[in-house]
């Protein structure tokens, strides 16, 4: 099927918003049954650290 995928960046000006998309794509391509992927920029709802993980926050130094 297909995939779309509306996704927060950490900032406007974030390093890898040129990229991060499309290898997201490429990520979620390779799950069985998936033949399309699509990656959508939003700013709404914006990001803050309250959207990451414990482990993601734990592997970042954040608690």
């Amino acid at each position: 099927g297909r995939v779309w995928v509306d996704m927060t960046l950490t900032a406007p000006a974030c390093p890898v918003a040129g990229t991060l998309p499309g290898e997201v794509e490429e990520r979620i391509k390779l799950t069985p049954g998936v033949l399309d992927a699509k990656v959508h920029i939003v700013w709404d709802p914006p990001w803050d650290q309250s959207r990451m993980s414990e482990a993601a926050k734990l592997e970042l130094g954040l608690i």
